[in-house]
């Protein structure tokens, strides 16, 4: 079960020399740490100024959120390259470091940004939500995330592209950061050894 009430669209556009492709993370954390924190080709470092924060969350979280400041930034970044540690840390299978545990933890432990029900007369709370709600919304996606309910899902492409994601497919099935990127190479490197097999057969 997830730890926000709140549900955010989880997944990206990324372009690279294999053309536009969709890269489903599976998680809004993971999709926030692909911001910079994990260093791959296809995600390079966007949070450079504040106005770079402001304009992620607004396009990501559908009410909207307050403007963010330098401090902001300063504790979006910590956040995010925290979550980046633990989630190369998770596909490795590897130990996950208690301070990043207690970073995410922190940010997870303020108030995030509240459900609400349509149809209402009334507004209840903050017409704008702030960064800081915004940023315990991730942390607390992230607690779900890297929590025993996902224990091995947290996976490295098979391609060998580095790219990390949660598998929430039903039978935990998925080996690739996109078909349409390395489960398209692979299919078509298997294409050509079959082929090439045949023709060695065929010669022999």
């Amino acid at each position: 079960m997830p730890v926000s009430t709140v549900s955010i669209p989880v997944g990206q556009w990324f372009t690279d020399d294999s053309g536009r492709w969709w890269f489903d993370s599976g998680s809004l954390a993971l999709d926030f740490a692909y911001t910079g924190a994990i260093r791959v080709t296809v995600a390079p470092e966007t949070l450079h100024a504040p106005d770079d924060l402001t304009g992620w969350m607004r396009e990501r979280f559908p009410m909207p959120v307050g403007v963010a400041r330098s401090r902001d930034l300063f504790d979006a970044v910590s956040l995010r390259d925290a979550i980046g540690r633990l989630a190369l840390a998770a596909g490795r299978g590897e130990e996950l470091r208690a301070a990043d545990i207690d970073l995410v933890n922190l940010y997870a432990a303020t108030p995030d940004i509240p459900p609400t029900l349509g149809g209402g007369s009334r507004q209840a709370g903050r017409s704008v939500q702030t960064v800081g709600q915004a940023l315990s919304t991730i942390a607390r996606d992230a607690v779900d995330c890297f929590g025993p309910a996902n224990d091995g899902r947290v996976r490295i492409c098979a391609g060998g592209c580095g790219i990390v994601y949660l598998d929430t497919s039903r039978a935990a099935s998925r080996r690739w950061c996109s078909m349409q990127r390395c489960g398209n190479r692979a299919k078509v490197r298997a294409h050509r050894a079959r082929k090439s097999g045949k023709v060695a057969l065929t010669a022999a």
